[in-house]
């Protein structure tokens, strides 16, 4: 039997011990909005009436808003211009003066 998308959010929710509104804050972090209801829609047994299946994106931001939530933004990366820039202005080295030339 595989697991489904709302099986792994279930999961997820319990083991990291989120309610409703955790789960809605971590969406938002990667700007997906979500109702309670819709939410609530996803918790349901399969043979509810009001169960909806989670669909991939869904669970795929609810994940990279998990991250944030759980590290914190992602810090700006440092300018490797700038180191490339300094590697490449040192003369190669068949230019270079000879000790015994000099």
């Amino acid at each position: 039997m595989a697991l489904t998308n709302n099986d792994i959010i279930k999961k997820i929710r319990v083991a990291l011990e989120l309610r409703d509104d955790d789960i809605i804050e971590i969406l938002a972090l990667v700007d997906y909005k979500i109702g309670k209801s819709e939410l609530g829609a996803f918790f349901r047994h399969e043979t509810h009436p009001k169960f909806k299946p989670l669909q991939d994106q869904i669970l795929r931001n609810f994940l990279n808003g998990l991250v944030i939530y759980k590290r914190g933004p992602m810090e700006p990366k440092r300018d490797s211009k700038k180191e490339k820039k300094s590697l490449f202005d040192k003369k190669p080295l068949s230019k270079r003066p000879n000790k015994t030339e000099e």
